[in-house]
């Protein structure tokens, strides 16, 4: 059978159909269709998910090179993304060495391997570029290394060491880095980074060390500490409400009923301005911090002094007429110095991270419940006596202060669904258990349903079709021909055969009268006929049912006609 009668049975059999069964092919050819294209992009999925990242971050340069390496050894590989190349898991490592072996990739960091191969006649001059060359690249793999960092490039200015002092000029840093998407450096991370860096380089500082990310912005620590602050302050913030909120709902749950029957919400109010002073206290009671005491006494009659003119009678001696009185001398002196000492105390306050300004707690509680012999619950509101004992457990929970402004709402509402939500809490237990029982099973089900739709497909509509295609195709000219037809030599035969025959009985039954030859005609086609059914009895049903279905088929569309021609009229 060849293609264009497989075509033409095929468009012939389709133009029998109704439009419900035309709707059912067309509908199945779709849904072959998508089930086909599902197993292509799962395969393709798994392929996927059989490749392992080769290098990543790479340049453009870099890219190209590793790429001739591996369509060079015929190396099957893929590129999900800008920078990244992806090859067979089973052969990553061994395809990262064969590529590492050949120098790529180039643009990456140098480090202290520099130092591996000694050239000859190389300067100091070559080698002090080299020491720098390599520290810069360890340090810029050291930074990259850390998580938030996707790469990072360090430049170091090492001035020449001087004999003098005075000029001596520091060492300095630069750091260019760039950040993971949705990522940024916090004030600690910005700190290790410089004290990383600071420690790596002789006489280096932090302050000396300058960062800047991908767009050239700076990244200082002091900048970043008001957006740490003010992250610590909220989180503060929130653990004190919550713990609030907890105790509330803890102490009222078992009045309550239930920790699911309680909603406390708490806003708390909170000074962070720190504040630092200095105090200084003097003592008023004086402490004697030293005391010095001299005594000076002198008694009896001073030295004898020689007085007069310059000259020979004062050098001669004592001469008649000067008077020489000697009298009677006492002196006493009493000197006391005494030291007295302040005590003073020095004090530096500095305020607490947080001053408490002001509490709000607002508590929502359900009401009772109560079950009536219907077995349905009716609802009852708590009390104003229950409501302000609640009230009064609320505010000695939260440390009430009605000078500062604290305030406390409680509030009695009924809680929506709390008895569907009690109906369907053992159905969702069982739901629950069987679900973490089932959960590990969930692959193999997948797999045999998709084992029992193939199947199902298979034995109704595949295997039904193709029984339909191997049944012996009817020719629509051979039905429109008549059944049974004879040429003329046989047709006249056969009637000069048959009247011989009726000739003879005639004769034999003495009958005169002529037959007509129409009745003739039908005797011989009705033997012919039964000859037929004798020897081709599978031909013959297979005719006979041909025949009945062109009926059927003409009296259906004799009945759709008359009714729509009936919907017309009306």
């Amino acid at each position: 059978m060849n293609v264009s009668e497989m075509v033409s049975q095929l468009t012939r059999l389709y133009e029998k159909l109704n439009r419900a069964q035309k709707a059912v092919i067309a509908g199945t050819l779709l849904a072959v269709i998508g089930f086909i294209v599902f197993l292509l992009l799962h395969n393709a999925r798994l392929k996927d998910a059989n490749y392992a990242v080769l290098f990543d971050r790479l340049s453009a340069k870099d890219a190209g090179l590793i790429i001739q390496e591996l369509e060079k050894e015929q190396i099957p590989y893929k590129i999900p993304a800008d920078g990244v190349i992806e090859v067979p898991k089973d052969r990553v490592y061994k395809v990262r060495l064969a590529v590492a072996s050949k120098g790529l990739p180039k643009e990456s960091h140098v480090g202290f391997e520099l130092f591996d191969k000694q050239e000859f006649g190389s300067t100091d001059f070559d080698q002090k570029v080299k020491f720098l060359r390599a520290l810069e690249g360890e340090l810029s793999r050291t930074i990259q290394s850390l998580q938030p960092i996707q790469s990072a490039t360090v430049h170091l200015a090492l001035p020449k060491e001087s004999v003098f002092v005075s000029k001596k000029t520091p060492p300095s840093a630069s750091v260019v880095v760039q950040t993971v998407d949705d990522m940024r450096l916090s004030r600690k991370q910005i700190a290790g980074i410089k004290n990383l860096v600071a420690a790596a380089v002789a006489d280096l500082t932090p302050e000396n060390v300058k960062i800047v990310n991908e767009f050239g912005e700076p990244l200082s620590d002091s900048e970043e500490g008001e957006s740490e602050l003010v992250k610590k302050q909220i989180a503060y913030k929130n653990r004190y409400e919550k713990a609030y909120e907890d105790k509330i709902v803890n102490i009222l749950a078992p009045i309550i009923g239930g920790k699911e029957r309680v909603v406390a919400k708490v806003s708390a109010d909170f000074d962070f301005a720190q504040r630092s002073s200095v105090e200084e206290r003097y003592d008023p009671e004086n402490v004697v911090r030293s005391e010095q005491s001299m005594e000076e006494k002198r008694e009896g009659p001073g030295p004898k002094a020689v007085g007069g003119v310059p000259g020979a009678v004062s050098n001669i001696g004592p001469v008649q007429g000067i008077s020489n009185a000697s009298g009677k001398q006492k002196y006493q002196k009493s000197t006391t110095t005494t030291n007295y000492e302040i005590s003073k105390t020095v004090s530096n306050i500095k305020g607490p991270f947080a001053v408490l300004k002001r509490v709000t707690a607002a508590v929502v509680v359900d009401g009772k419940y109560k079950e009536e012999k219907d077995g349905t619950l009716a609802y009852t509101p708590r009390s104003p006596e229950e409501l302000k004992q609640i009230n009064e457990i609320v505010k000695q929970a939260i440390g009430f202060n009605a000078k500062r402004g604290d305030q406390v709402t409680v509030s009695n509402f009924r809680f929506e669904d709390r008895a569907l939500a009690e109906a369907a809490e053992p159905y969702n237990k069982v739901v629950n258990a069987f679900y973490s029982y089932v959960k590990p099973l969930v692959p193999v089900f997948k797999v045999l349903l998709l084992l029992i739709i193939l199947y199902v497909f298979y034995k109704r509509i595949i295997l039904p079709f193709g029984e339909k295609m191997m049944e012996i195709p009817i020719d629509e000219t051979a039905e429109s021909e008549p059944l049974l037809t004879f040429d003329e030599e046989e047709h006249e035969s056969l009637t000069e055969k048959f009247t011989q025959m009726r000739k003879k009985v005639e004769e034999q039954l003495g009958l005169k009268e002529e037959f007509n030859e129409e009745e003739l005609k039908y005797d011989i086609l009705l033997e012919k006929v039964r000859e037929m059914a004798e020897e081709k009895t599978e031909e013959f049903a297979a005719l006979l049912n041909a025949l009945i279905r062109d009926e059927a088929e003409i009296e259906q569309n004799a009945m759709a006609k008359v009714k729509e021609e009936k919907e017309k009229k009306s």
